[in-house]
């Protein structure tokens, strides 16, 4: 599982750019799907056909990055952000572009910087230099990296959110339901959820089910959330953007007590899922979400507990042949 998600998060694939990741994941799951397509989005749907309810899964592949918008004569490279961008939580980390130039995200101010105060320093000394690497348009992400810590923690990124896809892979992988099962890698979450919108609308699921990342009580995050690391995956109740259908939370709750699956009840006080695009697609869907635990969220260095994700995996499978 470890060398999987390592591999997913040494793709890089800011949101409108998840081409490289879709085919990774694409080659992973290509045996085990009855059918793949990838819808006019980008979206890659693939189904496990069957005669029961029309479920689907979705997680996102995109991650938050920055576009190049301009480059100075001095060769630095101006960025837009896109997604959300902590603008100090950025600074002076290392990052990568889509064609794999090296570079660091420098603030151009001494106070607490924002978006538009960053700029990447690739080495270059002049304009035409950083030309021959650089092009309006490209862009950058946060450098990949997957380090092992004490306790079964992993640190790196981006875990959001290649944890959700990795579980929807050992989903499809493992699973065996006599539900119509759809599992979509989504596109553009990171930008207000717009691939998960047209998917659900082609899908038309009675159940839609989120994966994907959530904070934590802890490590730096709200004190009034009851959610830690290492306490096993969590069951959505409502964050900003999603009240959860209840009466499907209930179920959810029911099936992993019935499985042995560890699991925190979440009430996230900011952020959203594809779980908003989803319930308010076609007629509407009664929607729930499995959320994995991460401190240090949109951050150059993310941080999660390994077993959290082994617990989000298996309730996903059961979720697909028990709903």
């Amino acid at each position: 599982m470890t060398e999987l998600l390592k591999k997913l998060m040494f793709t890089p694939s800011v949101s409108g750019r998840e081409d490289k990741i879709r085919e990774v994941i694409r080659k992973e799951i290509e045996p085990y799907a009855t059918e793949i397509t990838v819808d006019r989005m980008g979206n890659l749907i693939a189904r496990k056909k069957g005669n029961g309810k029309k479920i689907m899964f979705c997680a996102h592949m995109d991650e938050i990055g920055f576009f190049v918008t301009h480059i100075s004569s001095n060769g630095d490279i101006k960025v837009s952000p896109v997604g959300g961008i902590n603008a100090i939580s950025a600074a002076y980390s290392e990052v990568i572009s889509e064609k794999g130039v090296g570079g660091i995200i420098v603030p151009s101010t001494k106070d607490a910087p924002k978006c538009e105060d960053l700029y990447i320093d690739i080495g270059a000394k002049t304009k035409k230099q950083a030309e021959k690497k650089v092009e309006i348009g490209d862009f950058f992400v946060c450098a990949p990296k997957f380090k092992r810590l004490l306790n079964n923690r992993y640190i790196g990124r981006p875990f959001d959110d290649r944890v959700g896809c990795l579980a929807l892979i050992e989903a499809i992988k493992s699973v065996s339901s006599e539900n119509d099962l759809y599992f979509v890698f989504s596109v553009q979450e990171e930008v207000g959820g717009r691939g998960a919108k047209p998917a659900t609308f082609g899908i038309e699921p009675e159940i839609g089910i989120a994966l994907d990342v959530t904070a934590v009580g802890e490590k730096g995050g709200p004190n009034d959330m009851d959610v830690l690391i290492g306490k096993g995956c969590t069951v959505k109740i409502k964050d900003p953007s999603t009240i959860c259908n209840p009466a499907l939370v209930k179920e959810m709750r029911a099936i992993a007590d019935k499985e042995g699956i560890k699991y925190q009840n979440e009430m996230l006080p900011f952020g959203g899922t594809d779980a908003s695009p989803m319930q308010i697609a076609g007629k509407g869907v009664r929607v729930g979400v499995i959320s994995i635990p991460s401190a240090h969220i949109h951050s150059s260095c993310e941080m999660i507990d390994i077993n959290d994700l082994k617990e989000a995996v298996k309730l996903t499978i059961a979720l697909a042949s028990k709903l």
